[in-house]
């Protein structure tokens, strides 16, 4: 049994360095209390849809934008705490954005410069906390 969440499926980062990767994520999923989240397997670690492995040397490493979905503005402001001392580099301090109202978040670049955001969208009321899939 699977839970999925919106419109993506996965999500999946070669990285440079995945022992660094490794502690940026972790720092991020425990500024938002999902610790419970994060497993490993060989050559990888993931959380929920998000999977994460080392590039080839040489090969490219992703360059994306991934918002993690934050309960609280205090959740955010911790991810950039956190994250920040975990190797994250800054690209947006925590506080209010203009894309809705109700937006608050903050950006780091992770170790291999990818735009990794917390994002708390204001209050609201889900009509479930994840979609429960079951194979036929």
């Amino acid at each position: 049994m699977d839970h999925v969440g919106r419109l993506l499926d996965h999500v999946h980062l070669r990285v440079r360095d995945l022992a660094a990767s490794r502690r940026f994520y972790r720092a991020a999923l425990e500024a938002l209390g999902r610790l419970d989240a994060l497993g490993e397997a060989p050559g990888c670690f993931f959380a929920d849809e998000l999977y994460v492995d080392a590039a080839d040397p040489g090969a490219p490493v992703s360059r994306v934008h991934l918002a993690f979905q934050a309960g609280s503005p205090d959740e955010v402001q911790r991810f950039h705490a956190l994250t920040l001392a975990a190797g994250g580099r800054d690209n947006g301090a925590p506080g209010p954005r203009h894309y809705h109202a109700g937006y608050y978040g903050a950006f780091v670049l992770d170790p291999d410069g990818n735009n990794i955001e917390a994002v708390y969208h204001g209050p609201t009321r889900r009509s479930a906390e994840s979609v429960e899939i079951t194979r036929l």
